[in-house]
């Protein structure tokens, strides 16, 4: 793909999201598109959502529990970027009309007190760079068709990390603890949709261990020259498969000593 070719694509998944009609499978407008093609799209959708006011305050990894890159076919998380509107309060409700088709998935969150970067980068730099950890949502929307309507054809990984890697908002936990008070891998939640518990899981969903999937970001990050900053929160992946949010819902997760965290679709 050209540079207009990402900027073009940038501006459809922007017009989707404004106008709350989704676009078409990238992976198919631009048939041959590479991660470097998504991560290239990507980065115009963020330049033009910073450039119309918006700041960034964070990072999200994704697709890092085995199942999800199974079906995906890809043997990688991904990453997309956290803005500041994203940010819901614990407990609040989402105003109708927000998101196109939400979802949302139970994390670890880590907020950094120090940068992070670098290809040499171990996991003891993740956790001395580490403020603290808390529990938290990640809501997941697509602002692109999750299959095309005449092939059948589902989407791809190319067009989740266009789309931001599917990110909408998220929730954090009021709870804060440091980064080594838990062993992260046993760390879990049961989360429930209007009452009824519809998924469970332990954070060792995530690459055996969140500390992994934070390591694997500030690495990744190093190889495109940017770095984890100081007050960055970083969603480490989700335990859990992604639970549909139609208007009504209300999520809570309780991840037992570790806290709670809740969020409501109007």
């Amino acid at each position: 793909m050209t540079p207009e070719q990402h900027q073009e694509a940038a501006d459809r998944l922007l017009k989707a999201e404004q106008t709350g009609q989704q676009c078409g499978l990238l992976s198919l407008a631009y048939p041959g598109m590479t991660l470097d093609d998504a991560y290239a799209v990507q980065q115009a959708l963020i330049r033009q959502k910073l450039a119309s006011g918006r700041k960034k305050i964070g990072w999200k990894i994704g697709l890092t529990s085995r199942a999800m890159q199974q079906a995906l076919n890809i043997t990688t998380p991904d990453s997309g970027v956290l803005l500041d509107d994203m940010a819901f309060e614990n407990g609040a409700t989402v105003p109708a009309g927000r998101f196109i088709q939400p979802r949302v998935e139970a994390e670890i969150a880590f907020v950094m007190k120090s940068p992070l970067a670098g290809a040499d980068c171990t996991r003891a730099d993740v956790l001395a760079a580490t403020d603290y950890v808390a529990p938290s949502l990640e809501i997941l929307d697509t602002r692109i068709l999750r299959a095309d309507p005449d092939t059948g054809q589902p989407r791809i990984i190319t067009d989740t990390i266009s789309d931001n890697a599917a990110n909408a908002g998220l929730v954090l936990g009021a709870e804060r603890h440091a980064p080594d008070a838990h062993d992260l891998r046993w760390v879990g939640a049961i989360t429930s949709r209007n009452g009824t518990v519809e998924e469970t899981g332990l954070g060792a969903g995530v690459l055996n261990d969140p500390v992994t999937s934070v390591l694997w970001l500030a690495r990744r990050m190093a190889e495109y020259g940017q770095q984890i900053e100081a007050g960055d929160i970083v969603l480490s992946g989700s335990f859990i498969r992604p639970i549909e949010c139609p208007p009504g819902t209300e999520i809570a997760a309780d991840f037992g000593p570790f806290g709670s965290v809740s969020i409501n679709f109007a």
